[in-house]
């Protein structure tokens, strides 16, 4: 582990530690919170789960900071929220409560409730992924695992899947400029608009394919495939109650589903 003289010799960028009480916390420990919140988000039956995941995001989003920046990742959720609510209160099977008749559709309080509730878990569980992706650097998240030993391959595919969508964002609105440069009409009505999705989709895909494979020569070009462990620059803070914290919440996650499943617990 690199010392105090040492570490004041090293670039900003490498000696970069996160500040402030939610940021300040190990990427693991992090990352557990993040499952532990989807696993009682999903599995415990209920309004209790998703209330208690989204209460304790929430809070920690305060924290942290970041509560404003999670509407974007709130507001990315409504296309799969509206079809939930559609489905659920119109559709849901074998319900007698009948609201009010529409002609073929009958919703159903049965119905309704049971999609705010899916909706409560769809909510809680973006948010608390919003938080993680907020709070945790990708670098200092697979430098974490390569130190425990995951190996860089898994790490590499663990940070290729976390920044795919942010990387293809970024991509299409490059490509979304370069053709507004060269005249194409991308705003206006709901046709023009769908038109001109398809110039965009060539150079996104085709862009993609030429970062695999230059993302593929850099990492070689850095001995990616080299054998032997790589030496850790900086080592992230972990502290023994972060390490018991990070196992009782995945125990008690796994017995609050067990339970919430086997009806030995009448939650609200």
């Amino acid at each position: 582990m690199i010392q105090a003289d040492e570490e004041a010799l090293l670039p900003a960028y490498v000696r970069r530690i996160p500040t402030g009480g939610y940021r300040s916390l190990n990427p693991l420990t992090k990352l557990t919170l993040a499952a532990v919140a989807a696993i009682v988000a999903f599995g415990v039956r209920g309004w209790t789960g998703p209330a208690v995941v989204l209460v304790v995001v929430v809070s920690s989003a305060l924290v942290a900071g970041v509560l404003r920046r999670m509407a974007p990742f709130a507001l990315a959720t409504l296309p799969l929220v509206a079809s939930i609510l559609l489905v659920n209160t119109f559709l849901y099977p074998n319900a007698h409560d009948v609201i009010a008749v529409f002609g073929p559709l009958a919703p159903t309080w049965t119905g309704a409730t049971a999609a705010l509730q899916a909706t409560l878990r769809v909510v809680a569980f973006g948010l608390s992924a919003a938080l993680f992706a907020l709070t945790t650097p990708i670098d200092d998240l697979l430098g974490e695992l390569e130190r425990r030993h995951v190996g860089r391959r898994g790490s590499f595919v663990v940070g290729s899947a976390l920044g795919a969508i942010p990387r293809t964002v970024d991509r299409a609105r490059e490509v979304v400029d370069a053709q507004r440069s060269r005249g194409m009409d991308t705003e206006g009505r709901l046709w023009r608009r769908f038109r001109g999705l398809v110039p965009l989709i060539a150079p996104v895909l085709f862009g993609a394919l030429a970062e695999v494979e230059e993302r593929t020569m850099a990492l070689e070009a850095r001995a990616f495939t080299a054998p032997g462990r790589r030496t850790i620059l900086r080592e992230l803070p972990d502290s023994g109650w972060q390490r018991a914290v990070r196992w009782l919440l995945l125990v008690g996650s796994i017995a609050a589903v067990a339970v919430s499943l086997a009806g030995a617990v009448k939650l609200p």
